[in-house]
């Protein structure tokens, strides 16, 4: 089974600080959600809320539209993965993964084969009499989602669970944690503060900062139109332009007034948006792209940066003609 979460204006005080303000979010069954944000934005906060381990100051969260309040965390249809694994070293693989199985008082039978298709599902087939310091990290990790999964909770929250992998497995177990929740359909809410990591596996991305929700959409949307001047930032690297009476620092431009936010990666020599001779000030080869500021010469107290094609031959002092074809204007 699966459920979805419904957060009603739920808000978190400790004394005079404010952890979460009024934040209110509906979590579809089935869904992908990833709740991302810098250190201190309220995305374990609120995990924590979910899950049951803290009561909100106000508001009401419903899970299958049923109210949480007063819910102890082992009586709600949920089980939270942590970033430290928290697996039973004295016990075998098989033995961690039916631990909760056990605690509802299933046969040993029963919870032995459903441990080991855990197992399988994740990755660890006939590995079950394996003890946890015989596994790498990201082995353990799939042990702890397979104990998460095997009690078939309604939703399965994720605590930053991949934060101490190095890069090339993180990016491994980002691949197989959405594919395991495609084949079991229930509804993950995955926190984070790694913006690539939350866009390649969340169906919809919830933005945080300082206790409230910036921005909620699919990663497509969020990171190329972003509601906030946070969110474009937060998202990855931007070219802010300001535009006043019609015009920006490189000339008239045909958009409202406000912030110009232009990726750098949008930034070619096409576009609609005419940005005209530009001096390049540094440039360095990057593999994929090569990274480059560049600096307009009708603005020249305006640097970019600017993702040009890997095959750009490029050099400081190359004269480029540039424009922009993605782009987006925030008023706040």
């Amino acid at each position: 089974m699966t459920a979805g979460v419904s957060i009603e204006r739920v808000s978190q005080r400790y004394g005079t600080a404010t952890a979460l303000d009024a934040v209110s979010l509906e979590i579809e069954a089935g869904e992908f959600v990833v709740l991302l944000g810098p250190s201190g934005c309220g995305k374990t906060t609120l995990l924590n809320i979910i899950g049951g381990f803290a009561e909100p100051t106000e508001g009401r969260v419903l899970i299958g539209g049923r109210d949480m309040a007063g819910v102890a965390p082992k009586d709600r249809p949920t089980t939270t993965v942590f970033q430290d694994y928290a697996l039973f070293p004295h016990m075998s693989l098989r033995e961690n993964v039916s631990f909760g199985l056990r605690m509802r008082g299933i046969s040993r039978a029963d919870r032995a084969a459903k441990a080991d298709a855990m197992l399988a599902l994740v990755g660890l087939e006939g590995r079950g009499d394996r003890r946890p310091h015989e596994l790498s990290g990201g082995q353990r990790q799939r042990v702890a989602l397979a104990r998460a999964l095997a009690v078939e909770p309604e939703v399965l929250l994720l605590d930053e669970p991949l934060g101490a992998l190095d890069l090339k497995l993180r990016r491994q177990m980002q691949e197989e944690l959405k594919a395991i929740q495609r084949r079991v359909g229930t509804t993950f809410v995955h926190v984070t503060h790694d913006q690539e990591e939350a866009m390649a596996i969340a169906d919809r991305i919830v933005v945080m900062n300082a206790g409230r929700v910036e921005d909620f959409g699919p990663p497509r949307e969020v990171y190329l139109r972003p509601k906030t001047l946070f969110t474009a930032g937060f998202m990855g690297e931007v070219n802010r332009v300001p535009v006043v009476g019609g015009h920006a620092p490189f000339g008239p431009v045909a958009v409202p007034d406000g912030t110009l936010c232009i990726r750098p990666e949008a930034i070619s020599a096409k576009g609609s948006l005419h940005i005209g001779l530009c001096r390049v000030t540094e440039a360095a080869f990057f593999g994929t792209h090569v990274r480059a500021h560049v600096t307009p010469l009708a603005a020249p107290d305006l640097a970019l940066l600017v993702h040009l094609p890997q095959s750009a031959a490029v050099e400081v002092g190359t004269l480029l003609d540039l424009g922009a074809e993605a782009f987006v204007v925030l008023t706040e």
